[in-house]
């Protein structure tokens, strides 16, 4: 039941819509401790929280290690905070929204000997789950909160709270996740200076400038290195964005789960801007509560991309149709040897060499400029962060290749502007109709953007069927539905109410207070994109309207809307 402030998400919200710890909520859910106890450690139900806090046995992460996970919400459950935190996302790119059916876990693992412990070792993990696909900040955060507590010996869980206190005061004193805006976040002592991107900015540029009084600036709040990340598999780069872009099923068998999960979210980010719209988990372990329902053989493996570090793994999902097989990536001053697409049957262990199993033929000609633009920086020594630019816009503009027709030929679904009649119902959009999309790409496909050949008929056919297109779609009508129903109250605004009214019966004119009513709520509720003014200038027809009734009727009608 909050109110949103009238200025919008770009303006510092009232204090008094705030309640404590909403703010606090508005980045994180909660924080948790996660440790392994020899005695206890079986005695105890554990959830699939902490299974994926901890790294498989078999991944030997000694010292410190960061990850992150994805697990589906319980159903049934929703914040009350929800509609509010929206509020907030209505400016992000859709690629940072706030993630409707998931959380986020973020983790830093550290596992150090300690010869006074019945194990050997000392394990534990500090763990932050959100809504928020913030990885790169909440890494950052964690490498700030998580020392501070590991290096604290006793007792070390009073310590726990005490260190959460002081973090979580913090928080929530935050300014709350507003895109657009330089934020400066204190926590612990350190300030931190992030900016959160909106879906105007033009992609790939940062607004964010150093400053010397700020402890930590980060470029990013969400991108991971992808060339880091794709430098086991490079030659197959344009490969796992069709693969990607198709919503194919694909799991990444790596030696640990920071390498996992930054391979799993390259491989997520790099059809940006458009938003991967499977599920998606970086860090996947046999105790998952989807464990069974994915890797089930009586059915075609579904649109997911999976993390694992299991060998287990290798065996389980023999039957998927596209394997990645990530080795260390410690990079060497050598490139990656060029390596050819491996059957599937020649993955038997996660021991196999790094590489790409699978029998995808892919719809595009490879891009030879691509590779050797990247090769040539490695023999350079051209810094990675360089590298790391080049293959982000290199990706980012295939994307955009091929969704600027789809965009094109969306446009010409809506209706006119002119057959839009305050009085009538807003017109309908066309429907997509996929055979005239497709005779658009004969003069308008990708080849006016992209130098890349080959068979983009056969790939924008096979996308339509993904459920990247199914959900791209859904947004897009989405948008222009609530752009008619914004143009169609703002026509409504520009008419003349008393004039109309003149006409009606009483009965008539309350009808209309009721509708216009209801087309205000609505607007609000949906945060229609209508002119600066409209909804104010809605109340008062509205008002105006009511004043020419007889006045048992002004009372009950006559109850304020927030414009």
């Amino acid at each position: 039941g909050l109110e949103m402030p009238a200025d919008g998400p770009g303006e510092e919200e009232p204090e008094q819509l705030l309640l404590p710890w909403d703010r606090f909520s508005a980045w994180l859910h909660c924080i948790c401790v996660v440790g392994f106890d020899l005695e206890l450690g079986q005695a105890v139900e554990k959830t699939s929280i902490c299974y994926l806090s901890f790294p498989d046995s078999n991944s030997g992460c000694l010292g410190d290690t960061q990850f992150c996970f994805r697990f589906r919400q319980a159903a049934g459950r929703k914040s009350s905070l929800g509609c509010f935190l929206d509020h907030f996302d209505r400016d992000a790119p859709v690629c940072l929204k706030k993630d409707q059916g998931h959380f986020y876990g973020y983790v830093y693992f550290r596992q150090v000997r300690d010869k006074s412990l019945k194990r050997g070792y000392f394990q534990k993990s500090l763990v932050l789950i959100s809504k928020r696909p913030y990885v790169a900040f909440f890494h950052s955060l964690l490498k700030l909160i998580a020392p501070e507590y590991f290096e604290k010996q006793e007792p070390l869980f009073s310590f726990f709270f005490f260190l959460c206190l002081l973090a979580c005061n913090d928080i929530d004193r935050w300014s709350t996740p507003s895109p657009g805006k330089i934020l400066t976040l204190p926590i612990m002592g350190v300030v931190m200076k992030l900016r959160i991107p909106t879906c105007y900015d033009k992609p790939g540029t940062s607004q964010l400038v150093l400053d010397s009084l700020v402890s930590i600036v980060l470029p990013t709040i969400h991108e991971v290195d992808l060339f880091r990340c794709f430098y086991p598999v490079f030659f197959h780069i344009q490969m796992l964005w069709e693969l990607v872009l198709l919503g194919e099923a694909l799991v990444v068998m790596a030696p640990s789960p920071a390498e996992s999960s930054d391979t799993v979210l390259a491989l997520v980010s790099c059809v940006a801007p458009l938003r991967y719209c499977s599920d998606f988990r970086p860090y996947f372990t046999i105790h998952d509560s989807e464990f069974k329902e994915y890797t089930t053989r009586t059915q075609a493996p579904p649109s997911v991309i999976l993390g694992v570090t299991n060998p287990f793994f290798a065996k389980t999902l023999q039957h998927w149709p596209h394997i990645i097989r990530i080795g260390d990536m410690k990079q060497t001053g050598e490139m990656a040897k060029q390596m050819k697409v491996k059957k599937l049957k020649n993955l038997k262990t996660l021991d196999s060499k790094p590489g790409v199993y699978t029998a995808y033929k892919p719809f595009l000609n490879k891009d030879e400029e691509i590779i050797k633009q990247l090769q040539k920086g490695v023999q350079q020594k051209r810094p990675s962060a360089a590298q790391n630019a080049i293959l982000r816009r290199y990706f980012l503009e295939l994307t955009q290749s091929f969704i600027i027709p789809l965009e094109r030929y969306v446009a010409s679904l809506m209706p006119l502007q002119k057959s839009i009649c305050p009085w009538k119902s807003p017109p309908q959009l066309k429907p997509f109709v996929q055979d005239e999309f497709m005779k658009t790409l004969e003069k308008a496909g990708p080849q006016l953007t992209s130098r890349l050949k080959g068979d983009w008929i056969g790939l924008y056919r096979q996308f339509l069927k993904s459920p990247n297109f199914d959900g791209w779609f859904r947004n897009r009508r989405k948008e222009m539905t609530q752009k008619l129903e914004a143009l169609h109250l703002e026509a409504l605004c520009d008419e003349d109410l008393q004039l109309r009214i003149q006409k009606h019966t009483e009965v008539e004119t309350v009808d209309l207070v009721l509708k216009l009513k209801d087309k205000l709520t609505q607007a609000e509720r949906e945060q229609l994109p209508v002119r600066a003014g409209t909804l104010a200038k809605l109340q008062t027809h509205i008002e105006s309207v009511i004043l020419t009734l007889p006045e048992d009727l002004q009372g009950i009608l006559h109850k304020p809307v927030s414009p």
